[in-house]
């Protein structure tokens, strides 16, 4: 069980949760020979974080490409002409939506793709901004709202659904869905996998809320780079003030940056987390500037490389939730 009760726990949950989900993932489903002969079916994903979704609900079924990798911030990317390729040849293309993928319909375009396009977020209870972001500008002095989006903007609703382990569950659906109407002689295959793969989420969920649930409200609260855990704020109780906003591209003004930090101040945030995916710098500075601690990293928008304990969807969770539980955790 995730537990609140001392800092070694919550790192070794962090630790053992997610090395053993990347070192043993989905237990793997034999796939009767005569399946097994048949091509695999060829599958692109948007960014790593569907392109784990995919490998373990497809399993080797499936021959994955994953077109914006761990790291690599989906923001800014830039497809390049083998990204055109890979999408040329393939059946089915597993995206987010939600305008998370700007850049998707000029590769579409290029690429003169003609398959299937599953949407993974199709479904989802989505969050608006409307309300979420007027509730938090009041908190800081409305320094900071999407005016400092320019290029990459994505409406009213936030894109990060999968930063919701419920949500998880939707996109786990969706693409088995999805790769079974593809290749109907797999549906079994591929729906048994999904299943596994959603019981993995339901325990892994229950056991982060348990853990929050013994910190107080107001311990509950951090500073990350982007505003890209709206969805797990939501589903777990926690209070996220991020440096900018929904994009991880965005320049936030002096004003801004001035006030998170009397937020910060005031309400005795202890702890700036930074994105693997953003600059550090302006974290760093409010860092220093308010007295918290640079705890580490969050996942946000992209898996961490192989081998590493956040490199599969169900380890990044492991690892920011331990993160996190360890920042917030009331002092013995």
């Amino acid at each position: 069980m995730l537990k609140a009760s001392s800092i070694e726990h919550a790192f070794r949950f962090s630790r053992r949760a997610a090395l053993a989900l990347l070192g043993g993932g989905i237990l793997a489903l034999a796939a009767p020979a005569a399946l097994a002969a048949d091509p695999p079916l060829r599958v692109v994903a948007s960014f790593s974080i569907l392109g784990d979704m995919v490998k373990e609900i497809g399993g080797e079924r499936v021959s994955l490409t994953t077109v914006v990798g761990p790291n690599a911030d989906a923001h800014s990317f830039e497809p390049t002409p083998k990204d055109a390729k890979a999408l040329a040849q393939a059946q089915v293309l597993v995206i987010n939506g939600l305008d998370f993928e700007g850049w998707l319909p000029r590769l579409v375009q290029a690429s003169g793709f003609k398959g299937m396009q599953v949407l993974a977020s199709q479904g989802v209870e989505l969050r608006h901004l409307a309300d979420d972001e007027r509730t938090r500008e009041s908190q800081i002095d409305k320094a900071h709202n999407h005016k400092h989006e320019a290029g990459h903007v994505h409406g009213d609703v936030d894109p990060h659904a999968w930063q919701d382990l419920s949500n998880g569950m939707i996109y786990a659906k969706n693409i088995a869905d999805g790769l079974s109407q593809a290749d109907p002689k797999r549906r079994g295959y591929y729906q048994s996998r999904m299943q596994a793969y959603v019981a993995q989420m339901k325990t892994l969920d229950a056991e982060i809320k348990q853990g929050f649930a013994e910190i107080p409200l107001a311990k509950r609260k951090v500073i990350t780079s982007h505003d890209a855990f709206g969805y797990f704020a939501r589903a777990y109780g926690i209070q996220f003030i991020s440096v900018v906003g929904l994009s991880s591209d965005a320049q936030p003004s002096a004003k801004d940056v001035a006030a998170i930090i009397n937020f910060a101040k005031k309400e005795q945030i202890s702890g700036v987390f930074i994105e693997n995916t953003t600059n550090s710098k302006l974290a760093k500075q409010i860092a220093r500037e308010t007295g918290a601690k640079v705890i580490g990293t969050l996942y946000s928008d992209a898996l961490a490389p192989v081998d590493q304990p956040a490199a599969t969807y169900l380890g990044m969770f492991s690892w920011n939730a331990g993160r996190l539980i360890y920042l917030m955790q009331p002092a013995k």
